[in-house]
């Protein structure tokens, strides 16, 4: 069996080949791919664990090249060793033995590359087949590539795969957690930075301290055993993530702080904003950031698309502006609702009816 986990263009890939007693699946060598955004230990065990449930067993030998998501140097003994959470995570699936490839000798792997070639040219293929590159999302491409691979690869080799399954151990009750747990505190900037990333969270959790838990692609805040919010894994040294509902709280009471914001560009959810604080900083120099931070509040308090639309016919118009302009046409003043005197009903009419009736 051969585990591919494709990337884009520019991103790691992780080659994993399964051996079951003393010798490779190369009868079959059957083929399963995911994506992959980043070659760490959460998207290496959920691609494995992903693989293996999809085959359905367990190889007892597993060889891998020397990742650091799986590996790390050994600075006395200049190797690499198996990282122990790793380690322990084959354990639990029940693989027997690890066996890495030595460093810069990628052709001791030499059936895994040679598969991972053939699969990125059946993809090549199948992607001008297709006519296009662009896909809703990162699920409709994966689905595309295993679908591509049990069509063009895996169909033609069913009955190698069935002489070699019964070699295979069962799979394990449960699946190893592919998430990393961690406990960070929220810092007076409403933001918590996890792997050297900064993340900003809701304010009302400044001071508290909050669990983390690392996936793959995500990331998932926890408080008090809930889910407060999941956001998209970041990427990249030094990167950060700063959503403007979550600080413009914060602002809105010490406005002055904004222009000097380490993170300010973060803080113009699209090109009108920021053209229209451009607009707020020309009509009232050095006293538009105020007008603007108060906008802001109003966008995340009401619809942020309605303030876009109001901001965008303003700018339009070319006339100037302030928040008061913009809160009027985004919650105009309600009229008044009238008083109506409504007078006393007179029973004795309804007794004429009725004695007009009889």
């Amino acid at each position: 069996m051969r585990s591919l986990t494709l990337r884009p263009t520019g991103m790691p890939k992780v080659a994993i080949s399964f051996q079951t007693g003393s010798r490779f699946l190369v009868a079959s060598a059957w083929t399963w791919a995911c994506v992959a955004l980043s070659e760490s230990y959460e998207a290496l065990v959920e691609g494995l664990q992903r693989a293996l449930w999809a085959l359905g067993g367990v190889p007892r030998k597993l060889t891998l090249d020397n990742m650091s998501a799986a590996t790390h140097e050994l600075k006395k003994a200049r190797g690499r060793s198996l990282n122990k959470r790793f380690a322990d995570a084959c354990t639990h699936l029940g693989i027997e033995t690890v066996r890495r490839i030595n460093v810069g000798k990628s052709h001791e792997n030499g059936a895994v590359e040679v598969r991972h070639r053939r699969t990125k040219k059946l993809l090549k293929q199948a992607l001008i087949l297709r006519g296009s590159r662009d896909f809703a999302s990162v699920e409709d491409y994966e689905r595309f590539v295993q679908q591509t691979l049990e069509r063009e690869h895996n169909q033609h080799v069913t009955a190698k795969l069935e002489l070699e399954s019964p070699l295979l151990r069962p799979l394990p009750i449960k699946p190893v957690p592919t998430y990393t747990t961690e406990t960070p505190k929220v810092r007076r900037w409403s933001t918590i930075k996890v792997r050297g990333r900064i993340y900003s969270v809701p304010s009302q959790l400044i001071g508290h301290q909050v669990e983390v838990r690392l996936h793959a692609n995500e990331v998932e805040l926890r408080y008090g055993g809930e889910v407060v919010e999941t956001f998209p894994r970041l990427r990249g040294e030094g990167a950060h993530r700063i959503d403007y509902r979550h600080v413009i709280a914060s602002l809105v009471r010490k406005p002055g702080a904004f222009p000097n914001y380490c993170f300010r560009e973060e803080l113009y959810p699209s090109l009108i904003f920021r053209r229209a604080y451009d607009a707020l900083e020309r009509a009232r120099p050095g006293r538009g950031h105020v007008d603007y931070v108060r906008i802001l509040h109003l966008a995340a308090m009401t619809m942020e698309s309605t303030v876009e639309a109001e901001l965008a016919q303003l700018l339009e118009a070319g006339a100037p502006f302030d928040y008061a302009t913009v809160k009027q046409r985004v919650q105009p003043t309600e009229s008044e609702v009238p008083q109506l005197e409504v007078g006393e009903p007179d029973l004795g009419v309804y007794d004429e009816l009725l004695g007009g009736a009889a």
